[in-house]
């Protein structure tokens, strides 16, 4: 990564946690609907796995569309 896109990163660093916490709160929200009595740290540790496995994947479609551009 250029230092030009290290900066841009950074100025959008607070947004993206934001935006993160958000879907998070999305999320919890979405379990105490469904599941009452929800056991809530156990659906926080889920909801964590679930979008760090959601990234992961979006990562790894974003690494095979690079692979193909360079092609």
């Amino acid at each position: 990564m250029s230092h030009i896109e290290q900066i841009e990163m950074d100025e959008h660093r607070k947004q993206m946690l934001g935006d993160v916490r958000h879907l998070v709160e999305k999320y919890r929200a979405i379990f105490d609907w469904d599941i009452p009595g929800v056991n809530q740290p156990e659906a926080d540790q889920l909801i964590i796995q679930g979008i760090h496995a959601a990234l992961d994947e979006v990562g790894q479609e974003l690494t095979h569309l690079k692979a193909r551009q360079v092609l």
